[in-house]
């Protein structure tokens, strides 16, 4: 297990886990995200290249359409 946290709260996670599986576990697959790891942009391409690793620090946005 490893502990990672999104926008400051931690959150366990199976230490294989990368970022891609991270998105789909938070229901956020197919929406409008920007992430950031640890002050650094991670790229929609790179999700599924991306592990994460213990006390790694995500920074996660979602895009809220409106008018």
């Amino acid at each position: 297990m490893i502990t990672v946290y999104i926008n400051g709260a931690a959150r366990p996670l199976a230490d294989s886990c990368n970022i891609a599986a991270l998105i789909a576990e938070l229901g956020y697959t197919g929406k409008r995200i920007a992430l950031e790891r640890n002050g650094d942009i991670v790229p929609r391409s790179s999700y599924a290249e991306t592990p994460l690793k213990d006390g790694d620090k995500l920074e996660i946005v979602v895009a809220v359409g409106g008018g």
